[in-house]
């Protein structure tokens, strides 16, 4: 058990990414990573983009920074763009009949994955909200009707060790009822 807290204390937005390149199979492993997570009735409401190279992740890097947001995203070499895809009728009727929407809770769920994935194997993610959707699916060629939820920086830290997480107590989150 100490050693996924061990890697969840490893894990941190990182924003100062070394100039290392990140291979395509650590990129596959962490979408395999995602695609195991679990989902609502099992929908697997997602669709991972994987972009790695000088070229195209600066296309993306460029597509996080309006208003002067993210500039640190020139220096991640790969990012994930990840849309969120049509759910399945049992998902979408739950839904209904709960009041909620399950995709973007899955699509979380995913992320986490995939970014404990990253960290497994050495690399750092930042999770990034602010990007704009339609020069993205311009760029990448993309159906019109793509709903790009996240982006993802992925690569090798440039620091020497993690930034102290700064996280609520655990009594202000945390309730036992016996």
């Amino acid at each position: 058990m100490s050693d996924f807290f061990d890697l969840i204390n490893k894990r941190e937005s990182c924003r100062n990414f070394a100039d290392t390149p990140v291979t395509k199979e650590q990129l596959l492993a962490c979408a395999e990573a995602a695609r195991l997570a679990p989902s609502s009735t099992n929908s697997q409401p997602w669709r991972f983009l994987a972009v790695n190279g000088p070229e195209k992740s600066a296309m993306v890097a460029k597509c996080t920074q309006s208003l002067g947001m993210n500039k640190f995203t020139d220096k991640a070499p790969a990012f994930f763009i990840v849309c969120e895809e049509k759910t399945t009728l049992t998902s979408r009727l739950g839904g209904v009949v709960k009041d909620v929407y399950f995709a973007p809770i899955d699509i979380g769920l995913a992320v986490a994955h995939l970014c404990y994935a990253a960290a497994e194997q050495g690399l750092s993610t930042c999770i990034l909200g602010w990007f704009d959707e339609k020069k993205l699916i311009r760029q990448f060629f993309l159906p019109e009707k793509t709903n790009i939820r996240l982006v993802i920086a992925i690569g090798y830290s440039a620091d020497e060790a993690a930034r102290e997480k700064k996280r609520k107590e655990l009594e202000e989150v945390f309730d036992y009822f016996e």
